[in-house]
């Protein structure tokens, strides 16, 4: 699992989102980006984050940012999670973990002392060339946003 860091250009993708409707990172091209991998919709902590990423979306308009979600959840719980949660943003669906393998956050996790593959939680600041301003790898749900708009406040 290799890394991104400030500066990398940020690996390009066209996955389908909760509506079915193909969303490409191209398509944003001129603005800044928090695209953000969480493991599983509806689960408490990819809830509290996307939760506060939807109450962030004044804020992140305010920097001229959007938020993107990605999972390897199918469409169908994507949007499942979306309505139950009222998240008004892209959840996408990456089923493969391509996206997250090129964005360097599907690894090898541990829970009650059983190793497995899956997403490590990580956000992204995109900026409007297409390049990572920020990374966080390993983020927890309550730090995405505050460290988000740190970095888009510059400080």
């Amino acid at each position: 699992m290799s890394k991104l860091t400030s500066g990398d250009k940020a690996p390009k993708f066209s996955l389908p989102d909760q509506s079915n409707r193909t969303v490409k990172l191209a398509d944003f091209k001129g603005q800044k980006v928090l695209l953000y991998f969480y493991p599983k919709a509806n689960t408490p902590g990819c809830t509290t984050q996307s939760v506060e990423v939807q109450a962030a979306l004044p804020q992140l308009k305010t920097h001229e940012t959007v938020a993107i979600g990605i999972s390897p959840d199918a469409p169908a719980a994507q949007h499942k999670f979306a309505t139950n949660q009222g998240l008004d943003f892209s959840l996408l669906s990456d089923p493969d973990h391509a996206v997250a393998d090129a964005y360097g956050v599907w690894g090898e996790k541990s829970m009650y002392g059983k190793k497995y593959m899956g997403i490590v939680r990580s956000a992204f600041l995109i900026d409007e060339a297409g390049k990572i301003s920020k990374a966080w790898y390993g983020i927890s749900p309550k730090k995405t946003i505050p460290e988000a708009i740190k970095a888009l406040a510059g400080s």
